[in-house]
C-alpha cells in the first residue's frame, strides 16, 4: 500500500499572537524545536518506507516560505497545492484527493495538520499501520488521542463497537464538540472518549465518494479547481473561481460525522495541537523547562518566577516575582497574560483588525522569495528599511508612482538597474532611484546582500508598485 502524506499548512494561528501572524503563521515558526512545525511534521514521517513524498496544501501567500522550508530540510515534495482562499479542511483535502487520484487511482492519504506535536513517533507509526489494515477494507480512519486530562479545548470522539477484524479500533459512534469542564471529566471517567486529533487515513477515491454523497457542492468545486488548475513555477495553483465557489466546511462535518465507514484508532502518541500559549508551555515541560516549571527562549532574565512561559525575540525581557504568566515579546508587540486566560488572545487580534492596524498581519521582518526586509524607522513622508537579498536572487523590475528611494550597500555586492543604466555597487556605495523610474535590485554575489533603503514621498504603501518583470511570476 502506497501512503501519501498530505500536509495541511493553512490557517493563521491567531491564538499564538504576537508570534504567529497571518503572513507568518505558527506552522512556519520554530515553536517547539529548532525547526519549524511544518518541518517537524514532514520529517516525522520522512523515514517511513511505505510513505511517498509529501503533498502540501497551503495558502498562496505562504508558497515561497513553504518551498524554502522544505528545501532547508532536503525534502522534495510531490507537489505544493495553492489555495486561493481558505475554505476549511474538507475542500483542501478534496483538492489533494483529486490531485493524488490522477497520479495513483489507489492512493491512500495520511492527512496531517502541519502545526501539531507528536512526541512518540513509534506508537504513531504503529497506529497508522493499524489504520491501514482497516482502510484496505474501505474504512475512513481517524486517530483518537487517548486523553490525559479533562481537556475543554478539544473536540472528542465517542467510540462505538469494535471495528470488524480489529481488537482495538472502533466504529465511530459520534463526534462531540468542545465540552465544559464537568462534561470533560465525565468523558475521562467513561474511558470511551478520545480527543479529536484532526488526522486521518483513507483512500482518496473513498473520501471523494463519501464527499460526493454528503457534500456534493464541495466535491464538484474541488474537482474543478484541480482540473482547471495550472502549474506556476514549482507550484500547482487551484483554479480560483472554482475553489472560491466551494462551501467552507471541515472534514468532520462534511464527511466523518455522516459516513457509515468511519473508524477511530486509539493513539497514545504524545500529541498536542499547540492551540494556545498555555498548550505550548505544557508541551515544553518535558523538553527543557527549568526546576520552577518555566519555559524561556531568547534573552530572558527570571527572578522568583514559576510556571511561566517567557519568550524574547529582539531585546532582554526581565520578569520578577510572578507565576503562571505568558510573556511574549516581538519587535512591535508585547503580550502579557495569565496562563488561564490565553484563549482571549484571539480577541486582541479581532481588536487589531477592527482598528485597521497591521500587527496581526505581519512582523517588522517581512519575508519575500528573494530574501526579506525589515522596518527600521518611519515618519511623515519617509521610512527606512533594511533589505537582505539572498545570493543569486533579484527583485522584480518595477516602478513607483509616489516615492523615491535611496539605497546604501552595507555588505555584499548589488547590481542596480535604474532606467537604461546598470551598475555594480560595493560596500558603502549608494544610489538614488527617482519617482517613476524603472529599477531593479539584484545580488550577483555568493554572500547575502544587505542594504539600507530610505523611501521618501507622498505615499509609501507596499501597493505602490508596478511590476514589469518578475522571475517569481507575482502579479
Amino acid at each position: 500500500m502506497k501512503i501519501y502524506p498530505v500536509i495541511l499548512s493553512g490557517g493563521a494561528g491567531t491564538r499564538l499572537w504576537p508570534l504567529s501572524r497571518a503572513v507568518l503563521p505558527k506552522q512556519l515558526l520554530p515553536l517547539v524545536t529548532d525547526k519549524t512545525m511544518l518541518q517537524d511534521t514532514v520529517l516525522r514521517v520522512a523515514g517511513w518506507p511505505e510513505l511517498m513524498a509529501p503533498l502540501v496544501v497551503c495558502g498562496n501567500e505562504h508558497r515561497f516560505l513553504v518551498a524554502e522550508q522544505l528545501r532547508e530540510i532536503g525534502v522534495t515534495p510531490l507537489g505544493i497545492l495553492l489555495e486561493p482562499v481558505g475554505r476549511n479542511t474538507a475542500p483542501a483535502v478534496a483538492a489533494a484527493a483529486n490531485y493524488l487520484r490522477a497520479i495513483d487511482p489507489d492512493a491512500v492519504m495520511l492527512v496531517l495538520p502541519a502545526d501539531h506535536v507528536i512526541d512518540k513517533n513509534v506508537p504513531f507509526a504503529a497506529a497508522v499501520a493499524q489504520a491501514a489494515t482497516l482502510v484496505a477494507d474501505g474504512a475512513l480512519a481517524t486517530f483518537g488521542i487517548v486523553p490525559q486530562a479533562p481537556e475543554t479545548g478539544y473536540g472528542y470522539i465517542h467510540r462505538g463497537a469494535l471495528a470488524a477484524g480489529s481488537a482495538d479500533a472502533y466504529q465511530v459512534d459520534r463526534f462531540v464538540e468542545k465540552p465544559d469542564r464537568a462534561t470533560a471529566e465525565e468523558f475521562l471517567a467513561d474511558g470511551g472518549y478520545y480527543w479529536n486529533s484532526g488526522m486521518f487515513l483513507f483512500r482518496a477515491e473513498g473520501y471523494l465518494r463519501e464527499l460526493g454523497e454528503f457534500a456534493p457542492a464541495i466535491a464538484v468545486a474541488a474537482e474543478a479547481a484541480v482540473r482547471l488548475g495550472y502549474r506556476d513555477l514549482d507550484f500547482c495553483r487551484l483554479d480560483e473561481a472554482s475553489f472560491s465557489s466551494c462551501p467552507s466546511d471541515s472534514i468532520d462535518y462534511a464527511v466523518m460525522e455522516r459516513t457509515r465507514h468511519a473508524v477511530v484508532v486509539p493513539a497514545d502518541i504524545g500529541w498536542s495541537d499547540v492551540g494556545s500559549w498555555s498548550a505550548l508551555w505544557q508541551v515544553q515541560q518535558g523538553r527543557g523547562a527549568d526546576a520552577q516549571g518555566n519555559v524561556q527562549r531568547g534573552d530572558v532574565y527570571l527572578d522568583g518566577v514559576s510556571n511561566s512561559l517567557v519568550r524574547a525575540e529582539s531585546r532582554i525581557v526581565a520578569v520578577v516575582g510572578v507565576s503562571d504568566l505568558v510573556v511574549v515579546e516581538t519587535p512591535d508587540a508585547v503580550l502579557v497574560a495569565h496562563k488561564d486566560q490565553v484563549q482571549r488572545v484571539k480577541q486582541i487580534v479581532d481588536h487589531l483588525k477592527s482598528k485597521e492596524r497591521t500587527e496581526h498581519l505581519h512582523h517588522t521582518r517581512v519575508y519575500r522569495p528573494w530574501g526579506y526586509y525589515e522596518g527600521i524607522d518611519a515618519g511623515e513622508r519617509f521610512q527606512v528599511k533594511r533589505i537582505t537579498v539572498k545570493p543569486g536572487e533579484k527583485l522584480s523590475l518595477q516602478m513607483h508612482h509616489h516615492r523615491a528611494e535611496h539605497w546604501v550597500v552595507v555588505s555584499g555586492t548589488a547590481r542596480v538597474t535604474c532606467g537604461e543604466k546598470v551598475s555594480l555597487l560595493s560596500e558603502n556605495e549608494s544610489t538614488y532611484i527617482p519617482i517613476g523610474m524603472n529599477h531593479r535590485l539584484e545580488n550577483p554575489g555568493k554572500v547575502p546582500l544587505h542594504i539600507i533603503e530610505v523611501q521618501s514621498g507622498s505615499y509609501l504603501g507596499e501597493d505602490d508598485i508596478v511590476r514589469f518583470e518578475d522571475i517569481y511570476q507575482r502579479a
